[in-house]
Formats: structure tokens, sequence, C-alpha cells
């Protein structure tokens, strides 16, 4: 009898040592079910803080809605028209292809073409054998949450007014940020004008145009234009409307032999 109350003893004291280690188990469970629970929670709304920024384009001076009413510079194409608020460069020729190019002042694959074939491109409205229009676009401002590229737009408009369409677009790519998603500061888009051969009476209008944002309701514009011809990306080269294939913009001579074709047609 002694012997077995003994073992019972022994029994319930094994069972409630094993009830206690489980009960400390389970209390380390939630703990550490708790602990992560609050991790992915804050994960979670740093998430939502980043996504935020990414796609809000509102409370920023040089993002806003578009307005066909909205000013655009001297030259450029009118709402309503094939190339509406395209740039065009020589626009004085005639009975030629129209070489159309989207552009986005941040792109990197734009600033290589520039680099590449920019020179080449602008020879063959020089020489008369296309009528050149840039378009404009600023997709890249919602991709990497800035507004740079509608600043960039917007002040490239007041280079136009001032004279200086290619010399203000070339200066830009030239300083092209190394880095996706630098961007430019208003600081620098004011100097490239001095560079572009922007000066006197004409660069204090340049840096008042800039400063009132006078055409960013036109990098809009011509924003929207992108999103509604489904131009898959920048940069993007159409003659006469009709797409290139890729890489004849970057080569010279497979762009000049697609001019020459186009032009026998």
């Amino acid at each position: 009898m002694g012997e077995g109350g003994k073992n019972r003893r022994e029994a319930a004291a094994a069972a409630r040592a094993a009830s206690q280690s489980g009960e400390k188990r389970r209390e380390r469970t939630i703990r550490i079910v708790g602990g992560v629970t609050v991790i992915l929670v804050v994960v979670g709304i740093i998430g939502i803080a980043i996504f935020a920024k990414s796609t809000d384009t509102t409370g920023t001076p040089a993002t806003v809605p578009a307005d066909p009413a909205a000013a655009i510079p001297a030259g450029v194409f009118p709402a309503g028209d094939a190339n509406e608020y395209g740039v065009p460069y020589n626009a004085s020729a005639t009975g030629v292809p129209v070489l159309t190019i989207w552009e986005d002042f941040q792109c990197p694959s734009c600033a290589n073409l520039e680099e590449t074939n920019g020179a080449g491109i602008v020879k063959l409205a020089d020489e008369g054998k296309v009528q050149l229009v840039w378009r404009p676009t600023t997709f890249l401002d919602f991709r990497v949450g800035n507004d740079s590229s509608a600043r960039a737009v917007a002040a490239w408009g007041c280079a136009v007014d001032a004279g200086k369409t290619r010399e203000y677009h070339d200066v830009v790519y030239k300083n092209h940020p190394e880095t996706e998603g630098d961007g430019y500061t208003d600081e620098k888009l004011l100097t490239f004008a001095a560079d572009s051969g922007i000066s006197g009476p004409a660069l204090d209008t340049f840096t008042q145009c800039v400063a009132d944002r006078t055409y960013v309701g036109w990098a809009a514009n011509s924003y929207d234009a992108f999103l509604k011809a489904k131009v898959p990306g920048t940069p993007a080269g159409y003659l006469n409307g009709s797409p290139l294939a890729d890489g004849v913009l970057s080569d010279p001579v497979a762009l000049e032999a697609a001019v020459a074709a186009e032009a026998a047609k």
C-alpha cells in the first residue's frame, strides 16, 4: 500500500510537470505568434505607405490632371492634332515622312538613344528628310514616385518659348541622372537654361516660367495622350504613324534606310 501510494504521488508529480511544461510551451508559442503578427502588421503598414508614395500623384505642384485648355509652348501641336502636344523640329519640312519619338526625360533608354543616335536623328531633320516630332511623356513619375519628368517637360516648354528647343532637350539628356529615380532638381533645370544658350532677358523669362509651373498642364496632357495611344514604353519611334522595329532608332543606317523606304512610297 505504501509503495502504491508512492507510485501514485510520483505519477501525479510527473503529470503536473508535464502540464506546466506544456503551458510554458503554449505561452512561448503565443508570444512568438503575437510577435510575428506585430511584425507583419508593421511591415504591412510600411508597404502601404510605400505603395501610396509610388502611386499617389496628388499634392505635388508639378503633377496636375490633364486639361485640354492648359497653356502649350510656342509651336507645339494643339489638342486634336495627330501629334497633339508634340514638339516639332524643322516644322517647315513638308512632303517628307514624319518621325515621331516618344520620350521621358527620366528614361535611361532614352538617354542611351540620345547618346548613340541623337545627332543622327536631328541630322535627318536638318537635311529635310523627315519632320521630327518629339512627344514627351511623364510615366516614370508614377513608377519611381517623383515629379521630375513633369518638371523637366515643363521647363523644356519654357526653353521652347525661348527658341532653344533642341539645345535644352539635348542638355537635359546629357545630364541624365545616373540612378533612376534621382530625377532633376529645379536648380538643375534652371542651370540647364544657361547651358542651352538662354541668357539676358530671355533667361529671366525662362526662370519665371519655370517658377510659375507654366507648362505642367501641357506635360499632363501629353502624358494623357501617351496613355490613350497605348504606347508600350520609351523611347518609341513611329514613321508616318507606323511603329519602328526595335533598334531602328538607335541605328543610323537602319533608320535612314527606313526613312528612305517610307519616302519612296
